[in-house]
């Protein structure tokens, strides 16, 4: 069954992020996933997200996929780039 992680990111050190984003480039589509979403959100329709805020979402397989990407060795290097370069919430769909 399809999983996908989804992430609303501000990003508040673009420099810093900027080398999150190399590290993790082509990662996922070595666990099987790719991405459907990743930019800026371009109209606030309801509720109260921050501005400038990002949307990113990744499709993968399955769960054990999806896990798999977020415990690689990759993804944990790339993750210890992005702290304090931006604030993350990323959750896990399975559908």
């Amino acid at each position: 069954m399809a999983a996908w992680l989804v992430s609303t990111v501000q990003i508040t050190d673009p420099a810093q992020f900027a080398l999150y984003a190399k590290a993790i480039a082509g990662l996922a589509e070595t666990h099987g996933g790719h991405y459907i979403v990743r930019g800026a959100v371009t109209e606030q329709l309801e509720g109260d997200a921050v501005a400038d805020e990002r949307v990113v979402v990744m499709e993968f397989p399955d769960a054990a996929a999806a896990r798999g990407y977020l415990k690689s060795d990759g993804y944990r290097a790339g993750k210890a780039l992005r702290l304090g370069a931006a604030r993350v919430d990323l959750r896990l769909i399975v559908g």
